[in-house]
């Protein structure tokens, strides 16, 4: 009897050393967590990462290092996260452009968007108004094209394949336009053109667009989504105004994304602690300040919308015809 005992009090013994062992294995975090931004300090991306990141370190009780990784339109910081450990320790923060538009405009890709990274959570970036500039005249849609049959009209778009440039190669094509279209390399050299009366008209964010909005130089004429924007109430959206095209109610976004192999649980536990961050006081200002509506989606909704409008987006940047570079 005494033997039968000892050999129970053995097993359980061992049964409780080999969970506790099993439980340490799995600890995480273990260390500093680290997310990779693929844009410079300063933007709105850098500003939610870091946000977003010091909540999550709160919740972990871990420190969550923000790392500016920018170059090669974000296929820099993509290279470096898909090859560190799958572990949850190394996230990436980036824009639609490095999960979608790369795939097509750059000849060498060395990550598989789909496979080589699952999505945590998006975080919508916040609407990208249409402005055009006082001396046009025009304060809608309507009045912008019957102003461009008349004139020669060049537009602003802060990058190649960007939504600024869909969105400008889309009206040239609902309407027959023949719109001239500028890159600028970012936002603000290009509100400065549209200031000055070098451009007519530009696509852009709220945020960076307010030095010309705030003067009456430009004025927002249409609101790409289905809902209008809660900074600009009086603008119509594209849909409003005749304007169906899928690519007017895209959504811009900008996503923590993590390797693909990384443990499920420790993805629902990211996505669930974004979703809490986004309702905090320090994320809410940053919402008002940028003019962003909505803060990070659950990742059911996030790995939804990705899957519904990334065919849109993949469509409307093969329509423009740019050569791979």
């Amino acid at each position: 009897m005494k033997t039968i005992v000892a050999m129970l009090g053995a097993a359980i013994a061992g049964l409780l050393l080999a969970t506790a062992d099993g439980a340490a294995a799995e600890a995480w975090p273990t260390k500093a967590i680290k997310i990779v931004v693929s844009t410079p300090a300063g933007g709105i991306t850098d500003a939610f990462a870091r946000a977003y990141g010091d909540y999550i370190s709160q919740k972990l009780g871990q420190p969550v290092v923000v790392e500016n990784k920018t170059g090669a339109s974000g296929a820099l910081a993509a290279q470096s996260v898909k090859d560190s450990p799958a572990d949850g320790h190394t996230l990436m923060y980036t824009i639609s452009s490095t999960l979608l538009g790369n795939r097509l405009l750059l000849k060498s890709l060395a990550y598989d968007p789909d496979k080589d990274f699952t999505i945590v959570a998006m975080t919508p970036s916040g609407h990208l108004p249409l402005v055009v500039h006082s001396a046009t005249g025009a304060k809608s849609i309507e009045d912008f094209v019957a102003y461009a049959r008349r004139n020669k009209v060049t537009a602003g778009s802060y990058g190649i394949g960007s939504f600024a440039h869909i969105a400008i190669a889309e009206l040239n094509r609902q309407y027959g336009l023949d719109i001239s279209i500028v890159h600028y390399r970012g936002e603000a050299p290009m509100w400065q053109d549209l200031a000055a009366g070098v451009i007519q008209a530009a696509t852009g964010s709220y945020q960076a667009a307010l030095p010309v909005l705030d003067t009456g130089v430009g004025r927002a004429i249409a609101v790409p989504s289905l809902v209008r924007m809660k900074k600009l109430p009086d603008t119509k959206t594209f849909t409003e105004q005749g304007v169906t095209g899928k690519v007017f109610q895209l959504t811009s976004f900008t996503t923590l994304v993590a390797p693909a192999a990384t443990p499920t649980d420790r993805i629902e536990l990211l996505a669930k602690l974004m979703v809490e961050g986004g309702k905090t006081e320090r994320v809410q200002k940053l919402l008002e300040a940028f003019g962003v509506d909505a803060p990070a989606m659950d990742r059911a909704s996030s790995v939804a919308l990705y899957e519904k409008e990334g065919p849109v987006w993949l469509e409307s940047i093969k329509n423009l015809g740019l050569e791979p570079q």
